[in-house]
């Protein structure tokens, strides 16, 4: 068993996972460390590029986009490390985050998973892990009322009065560096592969504790994140498939009547902003303005294929 397997999914990422594959090389220290990289059928050239340039490291080259679930449960499965760390492409790993990500572990043997600092790329830190996104939440979240930093049930779910400078155990921990022990993933199971894109965290972080394993945010490193770079890719579908994965996570930990009401609000917001925008673009004849009005109609547009009684979930 070595210490640490780090998964690294790309698609069409090439010249930001050179960037990370860079800092990850330079802040292994002495741990023993295998890096799988599973490239989801890229057009970039990137797995040629990891080839090329980083032999080291194990490349999974996959024909097809077989989604984020599934290509990192093809590292876990060969995965020989005492933990994995699931780390998102457009990340940068900065100084010791890695090994003091495990010495934290392997001091608190009831932690499942463990999250560290994430900041953007002007150095502000990144609202990383917070709540279940249960109907509550999704309301506020739909609604804007999740701004509120006053009551702090509004903005428990993202936790806005926490400046991510203090350890706490946390509902969900963000996929961008996900540290999590072995003899838990071997309990709870991998990644659910009926979510494509969106949600499969959310569910392994909704298992994880319910088998009984904390999950953990504490400020002992940092990364940089510049985010969503392959999910931008897809246009109005970053939106549909988000709102899958919601609706997806709801029916299997919640039921139909859960999934019905979580497409209804995300339903909601999705009219709202469409119907705001439709009138900010009547009113300004501003191209942004017909971009953005477009953008959700086009997602309206697509919204009925994903009412949860017209289709069958994995349980």
């Amino acid at each position: 068993m070595t210490d640490l397997s780090i998964i690294i999914v790309s698609w069409n990422t090439r010249d930001v996972l050179r960037d990370c594959l860079q800092t990850v090389a330079s802040g292994l220290g002495s741990l023993g460390t295998e890096v799988f990289v599973v490239d989801n059928a890229s057009k970039d050239e990137s797995a040629q590029m990891v080839a090329r340039e980083f032999p080291q490291f194990q490349l999974i080259a996959n024909t097809e986009n077989l989604g984020f679930a599934a290509a990192n449960n093809q590292a876990i499965k060969l995965a020989t490390g005492k933990y994995v760390l699931l780390l998102n492409p457009d990340t940068l790993v900065r100084g010791d985050v890695l090994s003091r990500s495990f010495d934290y572990m392997e001091q608190h043997a009831d932690v499942g998973a463990l999250a560290c600092r994430v900041l953007n790329s002007d150095g502000s830190v990144q609202l990383t892990c917070g709540g279940y996104p249960n109907l509550w939440n999704l309301f506020l979240l739909s609604s804007g009322l999740f701004r509120w930093k006053w009551p702090s049930a509004f903005s428990r779910y993202q936790l806005l009065n926490w400046k991510r400078d203090s350890e706490r155990d946390v509902e969900t921990i963000t996929g961008c560096y996900m540290f999590a022990r072995a003899t838990a993933i071997q309990e709870v199971g991998l990644l659910d592969e009926s979510f494509f894109c969106y949600g499969e965290e959310t569910d392994w972080c909704r298992r994880f504790w319910n088998a009984g394993w904390p999950l953990r945010f504490t400020p002992i490193g940092e990364i940089t994140h510049f985010g969503s770079l392959s999910s931008r890719q897809c246009s109005h579908r970053r939106d549909v498939m988000l709102t899958d994965g919601l609706i997806r996570l709801h029916n299997k930990h919640g039921g139909k009547s859960s999934a019905i009401a979580a497409w209804s609000i995300l339903w909601l917001f999705q009219m709202t902003r469409w119907c705001y925008w439709s009138v900010v673009a009547f009113g300004t004849r501003r191209e942004t303005a017909t971009a953005r009005r477009d953008h959700f109609g086009r997602v309206l547009w697509d919204f009925g294929s994903l009412w949860p009684t017209n289709r069958s979930f994995s349980r």
